[in-house]
């Protein structure tokens, strides 16, 4: 080989290796990046809503009345269902997307008042949270459209500017609202159901009584309910 080739051959780079450590810190940090896009979509994406003008049962007892949940239906109903819920479990979004709409049906044709009791099993930060702007809505006449929305946009994280564009989007322009939201009014309240389910022995989420009596877990279903109703009616 003459002397020229070998210097050629001496000045070739070196081929780099990409080490195992090397490929893992860059797949950690496309991880991170990507949760972060994820966790920023959770709190900022927008808010929309099927019907605006979904029609509201009639507000019994509305939030406000320390250990009492919101009941609203017909008032002269001859069953009650009571139903215990947190806005961040994920059962309850399990149960609300099944039986929530024959629960709706039932109080619509005046079977049976509704009591919902917004609970913090899950979080102690996020469900007080969505507990006391589910409450402002309801003081304003729209309990089940704004539980309908919260549970039917479960993956959102359900921001304060999340919270209030869904008040806007049903159409609550008061300026109550607002406030409530943005102040926590309704923390005294949402506190007050937590302690009152403790009392009747409410461990988790979702629990349901039918004219007082709790239903097994195998029978929370529109079916079972619907029975269960039926025999206390």
């Amino acid at each position: 080989m003459s002397k020229s080739r070998k210097a050629e051959v001496l000045v070739q780079p070196k081929k780099r290796r990409i080490t195992p450590g090397v490929v893992v810190v860059v797949v950690l940090l496309l991880v991170l990046a990507g949760g972060v896009g994820v966790q920023y979509w959770r709190s900022n994406s927008g808010v929309t809503v099927e019907n605006a003008d979904a029609p509201e049962p009639a507000i019994i007892t509305g939030p406000g009345t320390d250990g009492q949940g919101v009941t609203f239906g017909k008032a002269d109903a001859k069953a009650t269902i009571d139903v215990y819920l947190d806005f961040r479990c994920p059962h309850c979004e399990e149960f609300e997307a099944e039986s929530g709409s024959a629960i709706n049906s039932l109080v619509d044709e005046g079977k049976v008042k509704a009591t919902y009791w917004p609970m913090d099993f899950v979080s102690k930060d996020n469900s007080p949270r969505l507990a006391n702007a589910w409450a402002c809505a309801a003081a304003e006449g729209k309990p089940r459209s704004y539980s309908d929305a919260l549970f039917g946009s479960f993956e959102k994280a359900w921001s304060e500017k999340q919270l209030l564009a869904l008040g806007k989007a049903l159409k609550i322009n008061t300026p109550e609202f607002e406030t409530c939201v943005k102040t926590n009014g309704q923390a005294k309240w949402v506190e007050s159901i937590q302690g009152a389910a403790e009392k009747r022995g409410v461990s988790g989420t979702p629990t349901v009584f039918v004219n007082g009596k709790k239903l097994n877990d195998d029978q929370l279903n529109p079916q079972a309910i619907m029975v269960a109703i039926a025999a206390a009616a």
